[in-house]
């Protein structure tokens, strides 16, 4: 694709769904444009409004975000600015399955629990013991893990980057438990490897059923995409013997040095050369 032009004009804009990666592309398109632009359907996450909140400080004229509807005032440029970026929301939610999935007990500082709450009250719906406070999240795996219905929606719903971290952890659920992806299609290819270590799971469509098991079993399987690597990290941490993830690289685009975070609280995980 090959596109020019001098100036871009404000124009309104629907979007078929409340893509965030599009939303935040308007944005940034609209910030300098010419005149006012409306982008309806808007994605309403907490990633779309600090992006909002870091334009804003640049000079951009920007209201709405974190409602289905933005409406931006294009203005001639934008000057520097300081921002701190917000958590990452998916690597928190990640942190908390991991502890959910090997009974394990952590505390995460500065998760931000507003944004989790779906994750969080699933988590609890599952049996896993989860206390917020001001500094962050506590959360407790213990017991036997009960199956649910799981559905993906976008924010505030359950989001689809935690659903693959999920399904690893519903293997170890006693019972059947239902994941219904919404979001994205093809997004269940982390079954088929999760299965090469004993889950057992049946998909049709855009649902999965899995039903839990006693034990998985350490196997080479391969990193599909971004979060399916960490779903077989989960699953690896609480397989018997040895499992080794090959496309890891996938891991590296939403995750900093994890595998030296999960070693810091106990894991026997090493990142090794091909």
């Amino acid at each position: 694709v090959e596109a020019h032009t001098e100036r871009l004009s404000g124009a309104r804009i629907w979007l078929e769904a409340p893509s965030v990666g599009a939303t935040e592309n308007l944005m940034m398109a609209a910030v300098m444009a010419r005149g006012r632009t409306q982008i309806e359907n808007a994605a309403r996450e907490p990633e779309v409004q600090d992006l909002a909140k870091f334009l804003a400080s640049m000079g951009a004229k920007i209201e709405g975000a974190g409602t289905h509807v933005i409406e931006i005032e294009g203005v001639e440029r934008l000057h520097g600015t300081e921002h701190a970026i917000i958590p990452d929301r998916i690597e928190a939610g990640s942190i908390a399955v991991a502890a959910a999935i090997t009974g394990g007990d952590v505390t995460i500082r500065n998760a931000p629990v507003e944004q989790l709450e779906a994750v969080m009250t699933k988590l609890a719906e599952i049996g896993v013991s989860v206390v917020a406070d001001a500094d962050g999240v506590r959360v407790r795996g213990s017991g036997e893990l009960r199956p649910v219905e799981l559905r993906t929606l976008p924010y505030p719903g359950f989001p689809t980057d935690l659903q693959a971290q999920m399904m690893a952890l519903l293997t170890q659920a006693t019972g059947t438990s239902v994941v219904t992806e919404t979001i994205f299609e093809n997004r269940f290819m982390h079954a088929l490897e999760l299965s090469r270590m004993g889950a057992d799971i049946a998909m049709k469509g855009p649902t999965a059923v899995i039903r839990g098991v006693a034990r998985l079993q350490g196997a080479p399987v391969m990193a599909t995409d971004l979060r399916a690597s960490m779903s077989l990290i989960l699953a690896g941490l609480v397989a018997d013997n040895t499992t080794e993830i090959s496309r890891v690289y996938h891991l590296d685009r939403g995750y900093e040095a994890l595998d030296k975070k999960l070693a810091a609280l106990g894991a026997r995980i090493e990142r090794v050369n091909e």
